[in-house]
């Protein structure tokens, strides 16, 4: 069973961690990695920088930036996680666009990531229908989930073919806006997760965008099945760099 679904079944809210690899710099990416884990992180998104993140808010772009300029790239990363297997056992993801995966080649991409030990990816720019009518069979000839987003304005139509496609989870973004840390959610936000619920998709939902805080946690995770942080976090890497990563954990949950 591929891992994220066995971390699915966890009796429990699931904490799902973002960063970008190759910030703060180029080779933290494994310690990063290995790091959350070990201070009890259920799942983590490791970002694949691009020069034009256009569902990220400007912390996240800010990262790739500085991890472009590191020098980061699809083979680096590749590179420094053949090994991540030897230390880590929770879901790991990429996250990032269409167009460097297609650089790589789909095919060689899925493979590379089925070799190291990735779980699936999350590809905002990838619509659905192109998905399953041109990359479903590849993507899961190598074993890999692939995550959908949907928003507050996501049709319950679409909703449900996102749901028929999907095999993992659902990414359920918490507003229509880019990425970036909240400190509260609003009663608008709340109705949208009780209407998401309220459809009794088959896959589970993980909120992201906007959680930051042990209350944005807990109100995401009151019908969904876990959440997922990503600005805060890089905001914490940027103060911190890889130091004092269990204490961010540990403020969350």
């Amino acid at each position: 069973m591929n891992r994220i679904n066995t971390a699915l079944e966890q009796d429990k809210k699931l904490l799902s961690i973002y960063f970008t690899a190759g910030y703060p710099s180029l080779n933290d990416t494994t310690k990063i990695i290995q790091d959350l884990e070990h201070h009890g992180v259920d799942m983590i998104e490791i970002g694949l920088p691009f020069s034009d993140p256009l569902a990220d808010g400007p912390t996240i772009q800010e990262s790739s930036t500085t991890a472009l300029k590191n020098g980061m790239t699809t083979n680096i990363l590749f590179e420094q996680l053949k090994d991540i297997r030897k230390s880590v056992n929770i879901p790991l993801i990429i996250m990032g666009y269409f167009n460097p995966m297609m650089q790589y080649g789909i095919e060689v991409f899925c493979a590379k990531c089925q070799e190291i030990g990735i779980d699936g990816l999350i590809i905002p720019d990838l619509p659905v229908n192109e998905y399953h009518e041109h990359y479903q069979e590849t993507f899961e000839k190598y074993g890999l989930i692939n995550v959908f987003l949907i928003t507050p304005q996501t049709s319950d139509e679409r909703i449900r073919f996102i749901d028929d496609v999907s095999n993992g989870f659902i990414y359920m973004v918490s507003s229509a806006s880019t990425t970036g840390a909240k400190s509260t959610f609003g009663d608008t936000q709340q109705q949208y997760f009780e209407r998401i619920s309220a459809l009794d998709l088959k896959n589970p939902q993980i909120v992201g965008f906007g959680i930051s805080n042990n209350e944005t946690f807990t109100q995401a995770t009151k019908t969904a099945k876990g959440a997922i942080i990503g600005s805060a976090f890089i905001k914490h890497l940027t103060h911190n760099r890889t130091d004092n990563i269990g204490d961010f954990v540990k403020s969350i949950r």
